[in-house]
């Protein structure tokens, strides 16, 4: 029986904000753009007492919560306080697999301290993180990855919760849907219509029947809910992409302004690709629209490519291909993946010579 941990920290950046700054402690504040264009990169707790949330609109975002304090994020000072807490968890086992800079899976069955209590492990690196930092964190802790992350949400902030085999079967059973991790609002509605709203639910359906519904989706479902979550705390996660957007502060709608638009993207992109010597081959163009419908358009290539030149004519050639648009843009992304990172691809690595990225 394995021993994992979920350690997410407490509305993460806003936090590091309130603690570098005592005048914003206990005020509604988010770290993102305070124009009308901005989004809202992350949110304090007072702000959500609102309904103020991450990948809301600025402006939304000041609609529901007036006095909203918006402050410029500073991702420097994040990745510096991230590697002090990845430090603290690495402490305790080789086995980290973190998911952003703000959260982490350790797996502590064995652990370089020889300790049995996995909650105890817990509770000490949750101190050792506020002696270190100043900072919050929330833990979950149970026997396999997708409990422990369910089980870090339910007491945030600052708190902990531990989910034991003999209590899974009906923690599974009563847990909603929307509180599925993996379940995003499109999915848990389609989900509802089925008559799907707890686990208890799901387990009444058969392996095939959720699998021609929901394919993959109903696959790990069917075996969620029986507690068989089998995924292993990868400390070497492999990145699957590599990408950067912007919200335009205008909406375009000009053929020429949107083909300036993703070149100035290729240009960081490839930025990007070259500090972490990495290349792809396919190139995804994701537009969003002013009704904030999103297409996204890929090419895949037989070759790896990363300079800003290549990046910049399969874009092109994807954008020429939606023109004219039906209507203006608000947001314009490119994305690289199929990377030579992956697995996969590593038959290429005697030619390519590019060395496995530590992640």
């Amino acid at each position: 029986m394995k021993k994992i941990i979920h350690i997410d920290m407490d509305a993460f950046f806003a936090s590091v904000e309130q603690r570098d700054n005592p005048e914003l402690k206990g005020k509604p504040i988010v770290v993102g753009g305070s124009s009308e264009r901005g989004v809202v990169a992350a949110a304090s707790y007072e702000a959500r007492k609102f309904g103020v949330r991450s990948a809301m609109s600025s402006f939304k975002a000041k609609q529901i919560c007036p006095q909203l304090i918006f402050v410029k994020h500073r991702f420097d000072v994040y990745k510096k306080v991230s590697s002090q807490i990845m430090e603290i968890f690495k402490s305790y086992t080789d086995l980290v697999e973190p998911l952003s800079l703000d959260e982490a899976y350790l797996d502590v069955t064995e652990n370089n301290f020889g300790m049995k209590s996995a909650t105890l492990i817990a509770q000490e690196i949750r101190a050792k993180i506020f002696e270190k930092t100043q900072l919050t964190a929330s833990a979950g802790i149970s026997f396999n990855k997708f409990l422990a992350k369910v089980a870090s949400d339910l007491n945030k902030p600052n708190g902990y919760a531990v989910i034991t085999p003999a209590q899974a079967d009906q923690f599974i059973d009563d847990l909603e849907i929307d509180k599925f991790y993996g379940i995003g609002k499109k999915t848990s509605e389609k989900l509802r219509k089925e008559g799907i709203f707890f686990g208890k639910d799901i387990k009444k359906i058969e392996l095939y029947k959720l699998e021609k519904k929901f394919g993959k989706l109903g696959v790990h479902l069917y075996h969620i809910v029986r507690g068989n979550d089998q995924g292993e705390v990868k400390p070497n996660r492999i990145r699957k992409s590599i990408g950067c957007e912007t919200t335009l502060n205008q909406n375009v709608i000009e053929n020429q302004k949107v083909i300036e638009l993703s070149n100035q993207l290729a240009i960081e992109l490839e930025n990007r690709l070259k500090t972490k010597n990495i290349k792809g081959k396919t190139l995804t163009v994701k537009l969003k629209f002013e009704d904030f419908e999103q297409i996204t358009r890929s090419n895949t290539v037989n070759f790896f490519f990363g300079k800003q030149n290549e990046i910049k004519e399969i874009a092109k050639v994807l954008l020429m291909e939606e023109f004219p648009l039906p209507k203006p843009i608000r947001l314009i992304g490119l994305q690289i993946s199929n990377l030579n990172t992956e697995p996969e691809n590593q038959k290429f690595e005697g030619q390519l010579k590019i060395p496995y990225p530590n992640f």
